[in-house]
């Protein structure tokens, strides 16, 4: 199941034709939406759109401010929505029962005494618990590449 759970992100990487859209239709689209910009001169800048205006769209980046950024400076934008969460339902519940059961049998055959033995339990159910969650949020993500068509 976990490898069920690992691969399953892959096919959500796989190329498909990016959408193509005029950038007067691109702010009712992205407007308060995480987006990544790659930029002509190579540089990709990540925040939430705040607004796009008629010569620029303006980026909310944590803890770097905001930034406005001209349509010409773009070659492709990308766009992040979640849907749902049963994936991270779904991968926090396997990555849990994952955890304990490894954790407890690592723990149980590897060690001599619960001094050694609890430290490595909680840490490897954790982790195992962790990567479970971030692969199910990860299927929850869906990207949306958009080229902003000519005018």
């Amino acid at each position: 199941m976990i490898l069920l759970l690992c691969a399953g992100p892959m096919n959500g990487f796989a190329g498909s034709k990016p959408l193509e859209l005029k950038w007067t239709e691109l702010g009712a689209i992205i407007q308060g939406q995480r987006v990544e910009l790659a930029l002509t001169d190579g540089t990709k800048v990540k925040g939430e759109a705040v607004v796009v205006r008629e010569d620029s769209i303006v980026l909310d980046r944590t803890r770097k401010g905001s930034a406005a950024i001209a349509p010409s400076s773009i070659t492709l934008l990308k766009l992040e929505r979640t849907r749902g969460h049963w994936g991270r339902n779904l991968g926090t519940t396997i990555g849990l029962l994952t955890g304990i059961s490894v954790g407890g049998y690592v723990a149980g055959t590897q060690t001599n005494s619960a001094r050694a033995g609890i430290p490595l339990f909680l840490v490897i159910g954790s982790v195992v618990t962790l990567a479970g969650y971030r692969t199910g949020r990860a299927l929850d993500t869906r990207v949306t590449s958009v080229v902003i068509a000519p005018e």
